[in-house]
């Protein structure tokens, strides 16, 4: 697989959104865990979670722990394996996310994340979302803090605009490396957000990349509307390559910016093998142009 950087650290271009294991509808332990390791066959090397990836009452970091089992029994090498979690945000078990940004609770969560993973230093910690309860400055000072203790390789970013990231990094300078904002086909308003790590060499990490393309088929039914002719022809340059319309979106997306890594979410392994394989998929301009929306 073809590799992307994260601060200084080196990763496959496709990256794995591990919360379908842990969420509602999750599959069973051990397809979760082959799901894992097929990512790690197919040469992912950055697993995205949280210690919110639950989902009953008391499930807290059940995501952690299943990569933590997953690592340990996967026969090949995981030491340039990045764990990016993230904390902020919580499950009470109904259904609902909850947002807690406060520097105590963020200390707190992080040291729940250290032990799950069972490591001395998390090497991506991520801020899960901005709590609007909380003085931004207070939360990214948590960060800081676990920065500056050791705890934390690297600090990212989630679910922020323009002014957070610029905010955050004044504070943390070099060591704020990620963002992970909802960017895909469907949902583009974080072109801004995504310019800016462009230009300050952040890596951007899209959650929900795949999202719009399958709202479109190449069924011959009746006629699209301008907003499905837009994903039609992710369809219809899939069926020319002889690939799927989610490898197609993912390769997509790494022509749109050298500092993407796309997380895509998947509960089988066939899934984020296909996923994995978008990395050598390269676009040509006219493919590129025709994929313009």
């Amino acid at each position: 697989m073809r590799t992307r950087r994260i601060g200084d650290v080196e990763v496959g271009a496709v990256g794995l959104g591990a919360m379908p294991l842990s969420i509602e509808g999750r599959p069973d332990e051990g397809r979760a865990i082959a799901t894992i390791h097929g990512a790690l066959d197919a040469g992912v090397t950055l697993i995205d979670t949280a210690d919110s990836y639950h989902w009953h009452a008391g499930e807290t970091g059940h995501n952690e722990e299943l990569i933590a089992r997953a690592l340990a029994t996967y026969g090949g090498d995981t030491s340039s394996v990045l764990i990016a979690t993230k904390g902020g945000r919580g499950r009470p078990g109904d259904g609902s996310w909850t947002v807690t940004g406060t520097p105590k609770h963020l200390k707190r969560a992080c040291e729940g994340s250290l032990k799950r993973l069972g490591v001395d230093a998390i090497g991506l910690y991520q801020l899960h979302k901005p709590d609007p309860k909380v003085p931004w400055a207070e939360s990214v000072t948590a960060l800081r803090e676990l920065l500056d203790e050791g705890k934390i390789r690297m600090a990212g970013l989630s679910n922020v605009n323009v002014r957070q990231i610029l905010e955050a990094r004044q504070m943390l300078g070099d060591r704020l490396v990620s963002v992970q904002n909802r960017y895909s086909p469907s949902v583009r308003d974080s072109d801004p957000e995504m310019e800016l790590c462009r230009r300050l060499g952040i890596a951007f990490l899209p959650w929900s990349p795949l999202g719009g393309i399958s709202r479109s088929s190449l069924d011959g039914s009746s006629a699209l509307d301008p907003a499905e002719t837009a994903f039609h022809a992710f369809h219809t340059v899939a069926a020319e390559r002889g690939v799927s319309p989610q490898r197609v979106c993912l390769a997509w997306l790494l022509a749109r910016s050298p500092m993407i890594v796309p997380i895509p979410g998947a509960s089988r392994p066939e899934t984020i093998r296909d996923s994995a394989a978008a990395s050598d998929l390269l676009l040509s301009e006219d493919e590129l142009t025709r994929l313009r929306i």
